[in-house]
């Protein structure tokens, strides 16, 4: 019986408090051995890996990435919701507990590290399948432990390494293992990575039935993206963990920087783009349907940002678990034609974002020498037939909406502002014009005031990233056929992992910093990097400069990558939450019922929210819960 025993991890032991044996009697421990006979059982045992992952890590709603940081306001009524459980909104306001956290992956993650190791060990006796698929499959199920190793090393810092599944019939000390130091898990993961390498398919050896599959590309990004982390100062010559020790006093973190791990991390990102470039994946550019050029652009952002496994962008994707849409859809109630009972619509970007996108000439709002920054809160208007469709002519329109970069307009809707819902028609016009003040049906709000018992859009402004709206009509929700997929790697994010990797190794930035992320602003619409700066901003030299970089390239990434979960992650490892996120969050004043009164008379936004609140060094790392710390015998999280 011994051997079927040696399947079972020390999970139970470890990080629960719910006795596991207790739940897996002998007769199912037995079956692991005849599930393993038969290729189809196994097979469904390896999606059921991803099906976990995925469960976890595309649930706007549980995973805290996603609202967790200073992207989001929203109401009350959602905030405190009985029917959403937002969990990213609270880790904002810094309300994170060491009693049941929000956003616990840790025993989810070993239960899939456990069915990892039963997979590894068993695969072998399946008898009906050929040496190609079971190299494969292993693999694959390797690109998964390193993967689920990543997650939890982000979000926890060090942490118990499991290679095998052990005994169960050890004393309970033995199970108590001690957290690794936070360069061994690096380690261990670059090592499962290469492993996996020589045996995963590129994207387009595989059947389109395993496209929720590690593909050699997003192998290649993923090695790329846990050595940018190691070299990143969160794990890299931090000082507030100079001192993090386990119980025997063993050092978890370097308090040293070792600056040869950001080439060890430039060198990847080289060899993943490398690998990409020669494959079938590529950024989304090219379309000509439209009216205008800023429009075309729009539509590839927009088509950037949709797959069904479907997007040649996408290095690794998964089924969303829980979708933005009932959050971020516009209710527009009063709109017979187009109200959707199921949107709420209050959850809103920041003002923060707002302001973070790029003028038309691709420079920080206030960098911009031929935009009008410190007028961006007066009112103007758009003359232009470039922005035809997406901001009405000669119409008055608050400066900061007006000569932006195409992603601002493909990812926020705000007052006086265009939403592109399909192609019109001699019948219907979809070009929806927001008009926000309130009272205006049916974007308005309809009370005289902000209240904490209904659905309100707070401070003015609509997400459209996420929504697909480029290709809907009507009926946003009946549409949705629930199979659309998040990036949870794509091509543009390996782009700018070159760029800051090398810009962080080399003195001064050279092709290496400059080509990559040009590839990303071309696509975006914009100009080069150098020459954006050097014809257009109030400091022409920052671009030549490792630390001017550094700010371009950060803010490069929060741009791209907004409300995709990446600006709760990025902060974190730049090691400059603190720093941004207790920031209060502003507005306009929705019960506005004119333009000078929409928009404060012109003297800029008002406070919307005011709770935000990250603490260091406690916030860096997620705790563990409690009553974990109390059964493993780990030492918790700083702090905590």
């Amino acid at each position: 019986m011994k051997k079927y025993l040696l399947s079972m991890l020390c999970v139970f032991f470890l990080f629960t408090g719910c006795n596991y044996l207790d739940m897996v009697p002998e007769k199912d421990i037995e079956t692991i051995e005849s599930l393993f006979e038969q290729r189809t059982k196994v097979e469904s045992w390896w999606k059921g890996l991803y099906a976990e992952l995925n469960v976890i890590f595309t649930d706007i709603q549980s995973n805290p990435a996603y609202m967790g940081a200073d992207e989001f306001v929203t109401c009350q009524a959602l905030y405190n919701s009985s029917l959403y459980s937002l969990d990213g909104l609270k880790v904002a306001d810094g309300l994170q507990m060491s009693q049941n956290p929000y956003g616990s992956i840790w025993y989810k993650m070993y239960v899939i590290i456990r069915n990892c190791n039963i997979f590894l060990e068993n695969v072998d006796r399946t008898y009906n399948m050929s040496q190609d698929d079971r190299d494969w499959w292993k693999a694959d199920v390797k690109a998964v432990k390193a993967y689920t190793y990543f997650e939890l090393v982000r979000h926890y810092g060090p942490i118990c390494l499991v290679p095998q599944n052990m005994p169960v019939n050890l004393p309970v000390k033995d199970y108590q293992l001690p957290r690794q130091h936070v360069d061994t898990c690096f380690k261990e993961i670059i090592n499962l990575i290469d492993e996996a390498m020589e045996y995963v398919p590129m994207h387009g050896q595989r059947m389109s039935n395993y496209g929720h599959t590690f593909c050699l590309e997003a192998l290649y990004a993923l090695k790329a993206k846990v050595l940018l982390y190691a070299a990143s100062p969160l794990f890299n010559g931090n000082a507030f963990y100079a001192d993090f020790k386990n119980k025997n006093g063993e050092l978890l973190f370097n308090a040293s920087y070792d600056r040869n791990k950001w080439l060890l991390a430039a060198e990847a990102a080289d060899k993943a783009v490398e690998i990409c470039e020669g494959s079938d994946r590529a950024l989304i550019t090219g379309s000509t349907g439209k009216k205008t050029d800023l429009l075309n652009v729009m539509a590839d952002v927009e088509n950037s940002m949709f797959s069904r496994f479907t997007n040649e962008e996408y290095l690794l994707e998964w089924k969303y678990t829980n979708t933005f849409h009932k959050f971020t859809l516009p209710r527009l109630v009063g709109d017979d034609k187009n109200f959707d009972a199921q949107a709420v619509g209050c959850l809103s970007p920041s003002m923060k974002m707002v302001e973070m996108y790029y003028t038309e000439n691709g420079l920080p709002i206030d960098a911009d020498i031929t935009w009008n920054y410190s007028n961006r809160y007066k009112l103007g208007s758009e003359s232009s037939p470039e922005y035809e469709g997406v901001i009405p002519m000669n119409t008055s329109v608050v400066n900061l909406h007006l000569r932006r970069e195409p992603r601002f307009y493909a990812s926020i809707a705000g007052d006086r502002m265009y939403w592109q819902r399909g192609t019109n028609t001699a019948q219907d016009d979809y070009n929806l014009l927001v008009e926000a003040h309130k009272g205006e049906v049916p974007w308005g709000t309809q009370y005289d005031f902000i209240i904490s018992n209904s659905w309100q859009n707070i401070n003015g402004y609509w997400l459209k990233k996420h929504l697909f709206s480029w290709f809907q009509t009507l009926g946003y929700s009946n549409n949705l056929q629930g199979n659309e997929t998040a990036a949870i790697i794509r091509l543009a994010e390996v782009y700018l992992m070159q760029s800051e990797a090398w810009n962080e190794y080399l003195d001064q930035p050279d092709s290496r910093v400059y080509d990559p992320i040009d590839k990303v602003r071309e696509r975006a619409g914009i100009l080069p990097v150098r020459e954006a700066w050097g014809s257009y901003s109030n400091n022409p030299t920052k671009v030549t400069t490792k630390v001017g970089m550094r700010e371009i390239i950060h803010q490069e990434y929060n741009i791209e990558f907004a409300f995709e979960g990446h600006r709760y992650w990025n902060l974190r490892r730049w090691l400059i939450a603190h720093q941004i996120l207790n920031e209060k969050q502003y507005g306009w004043n929705v019960i506005g019922t004119t333009d000078q009164a929409f928009y404060n008379y012109e003297t800029g936004p008002v406070v919307v929210w005011s709770s935000n609140k990250f603490v260091a060094p406690r916030d860096y790392l997620t705790p563990f819960d409690a009553e974990e710390i109390l059964i493993s015998g780990m030492v918790q999280n700083p702090q905590w």
